[in-house]
């Protein structure tokens, strides 16, 4: 029996992708900052302090990746290999409204959290940090910090 290219290919492409997200995961969580989900201020390496053509070819590069990523996990979804891997991938590259909320929602499950601490813990890194609420700031963009007293907790 021999197997045609299309079907060749994509057998290749759904291990690479498990190779790959099973070694970049516990990686980019390792290189990640401790306060990465609780500073307020951009780093001083931040893409986004770059000459503004750098800025605009790395979000383009980034999320073209992460559009691939994520048509790349539904084609593996019906066939073997890591759909919902890859398409989680994606969706961390991918620059959309909600994002944070999202992730924060899943580093917030307990045994992700426990195995992200695990993961940094054995690298030698601190555990990661989570914001324990959220505020608005002046804009009204949601921003992850310490809950302020609301005006019924004060008037207590």
């Amino acid at each position: 029996m021999q197997l045609s290219p299309a079907l060749w290919w994509l057998a290749v492409s759904s291990v690479v992708i498990f190779v790959v997200s099973l070694l970049a995961v516990p990686l980019l969580v390792v290189a990640m900052p401790a306060d990465y989900f609780t500073r307020q201020d951009l780093p001083a390496k931040s893409f986004r302090r770059r000459h503004p053509v750098v800025r605009w070819t790395l979000r383009i590069v980034r999320n073209v990746l992460g559009a691939l990523l994520v048509l790349v996990g539904v084609v593996l979804l019906f066939t073997p290999g890591q759909g919902i891997l890859a398409i989680l991938l994606g969706l961390s590259l991918l620059e959309y409204p909600g994002k944070r909320e999202m992730m924060l929602r899943v580093a917030r499950r307990p045994g992700v959290k426990r195995t992200i601490d695990r993961w940094r813990e054995k690298a030698g890194r601190a555990p990661i940090e989570l914001p324990k609420g959220q505020a608005s700031d002046s804009r009204g963009a949601r921003t992850f910090a310490e809950p302020t007293a609301t005006h019924e907790d004060a008037s207590r």
